[in-house]
């Protein structure tokens, strides 16, 4: 079988003007709720990565002494009183001092500290384990050691300051003499009582930001590399459309009967069901005394435009209206297939004028469901089908039916379903997932748009059953408001 069907979710109503360029806020949100599943796993990940680092990480412990440095009078005769070498002095200390944390990480002093604490580390690792800094405009330099130790820490960080004031006051300048610095240690680092790393509560707190951060990513990512369509909201943001139905893949659409008489209290009878309410509130054919003529088709072949076609006709004459199904599909007729009945002659013999349209058209199922099959293939399909012979079919049928369905060929083949689609409101749009693609919708939604031919609403097919009835569906009607119409325990 050429053509299946498929479940839906409902949508937003229809919109004639040009699709919004660029990406919203509310696009965005929709497409997380599309990939929520990605989103969450992303997030939960960073989350668990997190956490596990900040309880299972080895705990960390950081002490700090602090040094100030002076300038020496001593070492020029002691004119301390004198204020141009004080000043001298201070500008002297303040250049100085901006090296100082370079040389507290250097081999000359921290040999001495190893050596004397017995550390079994290279100069470069202890190098590491420091963290020395001078504050902008003063003359302190902070040494602060983190070790896995608590007490190890403190010692190394009083170690490393004892010796930095050893080698500024006697190695680094001129041996024998006086130090024109002189170094104090003003605060000696303390035994740590609680660890500084890892900050348990930072590390879930980043995990979380990061956590969103990355899903919202993934969930982008994900939407802009997928290329088919996969869910209604898909449909929806490209044609600006209501959905009509959802059908789920169903082997009771393969037969060649509709599900209604096969399965007459099935789900995706019921499914069809709603799609012939939602169909009665389209504003299509609103003219008295004149049926309503509903456009059937589908972006691309395969996505089941026929079988939802001859199952929206028997729906709709189950409850007595009269009902005329037309195969408009000349390049590829397959009501008849679908029905299980004649289909030899045809449409396409009355359209070129070989039999009068009494004489093809069948009655199935019930006396009110009447079927006019496409006929043999013909050479001239397009012209048959935009002739006027065909706009008095249509318009001769629509004085003696409620409803008038032609099932015409995929936009994609032809642009049939544009020239039916301009004598009536606009067309019912067949999409299924997996199988249409998001560039070809696109395309197919810019062409109608261009022609001035909205979508009234789309069927999803092949929807996944498990996303079924998960939001409301809705109508539209007469007064444009849109109203829920998913009320578990209410019958249609």
């Amino acid at each position: 079988m050429a053509e299946e069907n498929e479940n839906q979710e409902s949508g937003q109503g229809i919109s004639d003007g040009s699709r919004p360029s660029g990406i919203t806020f509310a696009d965005i949100v929709v497409i997380i709720r599309k990939h929520i599943a990605t989103a969450a796993i992303c997030f939960a990940v960073i989350v668990g990565v997190a956490g596990a680092y900040a309880f299972l990480a080895a705990p960390q412990y950081s002490a700090t002494a602090q040094v100030i440095a002076t300038y020496n009078a001593a070492q020029d005769g002691g004119n301390s009183d004198d204020i141009t070498q004080q000043n001298t002095g201070g500008t002297y200390v303040s250049n100085q001092i901006k090296s100082y944390p370079t040389l507290a990480t250097t081999e000359t002093v921290l040999k001495p500290v190893i050596s004397q604490l017995g550390l079994d580390v290279s100069v470069k690792d202890l190098s590491n384990q420091l963290t020395v800094s001078n504050p902008s405009n003063t003359a302190f330099v902070n040494i602060t050691a983190t070790a896995g130790d608590a007490k190890q820490s403190a010692t190394i960080a009083n170690a490393v300051a004892d010796s930095l004031r050893t080698i500024v006051e006697h190695d680094l300048y001129a041996k024998g003499a006086a130090a024109p610095i002189k170094l104090t240690v003003v605060q000696r680092a303390a035994t740590p009582q609680e660890p500084s790393a890892p900050n348990k509560k930072l590390c879930i707190a980043a995990g979380v930001v990061l956590g969103l951060i990355v899903g919202i990513i993934a969930a982008l990512l994900k939407d802009l590399l997928r290329t088919k369509v996969e869910e209604a909201s898909d449909v929806r943001g490209i044609v600006h459309a209501s959905a009509l139905g959802s059908i789920p893949k169903n082997e009771a659409l393969e037969g060649t009967r509709p599900v209604i008489i096969t399965e007459p209290n099935g789900s995706v009878t019921e499914e069809y069901r709603r799609i012939r309410t939602n169909i009665k509130f389209l504003e299509v054919n609103k003219t008295p005394g004149y049926g309503q003529l509903l456009v059937i088709s589908s972006t691309s072949p395969s996505e089941g435009k026929t079988t939802t076609a001859v199952n929206t006709a028997a729906v709709l004459a189950e409850n007595g209206a009269k009902v005329l199904l037309i195969d408009a599909d000349l390049r590829h007729p397959s009501v008849a297939h679908h029905l299980g009945i004649e289909g030899n002659v045809g449409l396409a013999h009355v359209l070129s004028g070989q039999m009068a349209p009494v004489d093809v058209v069948q009655n199935y199922w019930k006396p009110n469901l009447h079927i006019l099959p496409a006929g043999k293939r013909p050479a001239n399909a397009s012209l048959l089908l935009n002739s006027d012979m065909m706009k008095m079919l249509v318009d001769q049928a629509l004085l003696q039916y409620d409803y008038v369905i032609i099932d015409t060929a995929p936009l994609t083949v032809s642009n049939d379903a544009i020239v039916f689609g301009s004598w009536t409101s606009g067309i019912i749009l067949v999409t299924a997932r997996g199988l249409c693609r998001k560039k070809n919708l696109e395309e197919v939604a810019d062409s109608l748009r261009t022609a001035k031919v909205p979508v009234l609403g789309f069927v999803f097919n092949f929807a996944n059953p498990k996303k079924s009835h998960n939001e409301a569906y809705y109508y539209y009607y007469e007064d444009g408001a849109k109203r829920s119409a998913a009320r578990r325990g209410r019958k249609h």
